[in-house]
């Protein structure tokens, strides 16, 4: 369960409804993922990851409804260029971004992981979230590209690893950390959430 004030669930849900009614794959990433399997934090902010192509953009747009800013031709331009796009629910200010899948094996990989799971304990139905190894991953790949100097990503990245443990698939993370160039990151990370 994500301990993250119930509006940032709510618009989640109403975003995952309208890319189920679109037909599009998709997974919750960034700070909710990593609230879901670390330390919670508060965030506005909700990151997911779709496999739109040009004919779900319309469909998709139409079954958000009139509660979001949405720009369709911006959308339609996200996603011909593997771009990511950003929604707003009016009446909450929540800030949705999608980002739209490229097509890498990173990316294929983490559709092949990702896991339903309830947002809330009174929201019966589950949505697809990315692996906490995927999670950890993306969050180096976000810190190390946003110039190695975001305490909020490293402190996220550290708390799934703290609260994980065990649990995680060390040879999976290591072999993706090799992939992505992120191998003294997650070594750094490790030290750091007193890991061997």
């Amino acid at each position: 369960m994500i301990p993250a004030p119930s509006e940032v669930f709510e618009v989640t849900r109403l975003v995952v409804t309208a890319l189920d009614s679109a037909g599009v794959r998709y997974f919750l990433g960034g700070s909710l993922a990593s609230a879901i399997y670390g330390e919670a934090r508060a965030t506005r902010d909700v990151d997911l990851i779709a496999a739109m192509l040009p004919p779900h953009a319309r469909p998709f747009v139409t079954a958000l409804g009139n509660g979001f800013y949405a720009d369709l031709a911006a959308i339609e331009s996200a996603v011909a260029t593997r771009h990511s796009f950003n929604i707003v629910h009016l009446d909450t200010m929540v800030k949705v971004d999608v980002f739209v899948f490229k097509g890498d094996e990173f990316g294929r990989s983490q559709f092949a992981r990702r896991s339903a799971k309830q947002l809330s304990p009174d929201d019966p139905a589950a949505i697809y979230v990315a692996s906490a190894e995927d999670t950890v991953l993306a969050k180096l790949q976000w810190y190390r590209d946003g110039g190695g100097v975001s305490d909020r990503q490293w402190n996220d990245v550290l708390g799934v690893l703290k609260v994980q443990g065990a649990a995680l698939d060390r040879a999976y993370l290591d072999e993706w950390a090799r992939e992505l160039g992120l191998t003294d990151l997650l070594r750094r990370a490790l030290d750091d959430a007193g890991l061997p």
